[in-house]
């Protein structure tokens, strides 16, 4: 199967969270829950990358008087 995203739902009946491989053009299509129950929800999923950081640049730009501008930091 090509990459799909994953969705959340949950069942209005019986509580139940589940999730579902498919196409974003159907991410607001009917989803029955496992327990066969056809009341359900699109929960809003949040992505988070744990073991992700964000790396502080390398070094301030040069500045220089090229004709770039004052903070362009080519070599010109």
């Amino acid at each position: 199967m090509p990459d799909v995203p994953v969705y959340e739902y949950r069942c209005r009946t019986c509580d139940d969270v589940f999730e579902m491989r498919r196409p974003m053009s159907e991410s607001n299509a009917p989803a029955p829950c496992p327990d066969g129950h056809d009341d359900t929800v699109r929960l809003l999923s949040v992505f988070a990358n744990a073991g992700s950081s964000v790396a502080a640049p390398s070094a301030a730009p040069r500045r220089t008087g090229g004709g770039c501008g004052a903070g362009c930091g080519c070599a010109h």
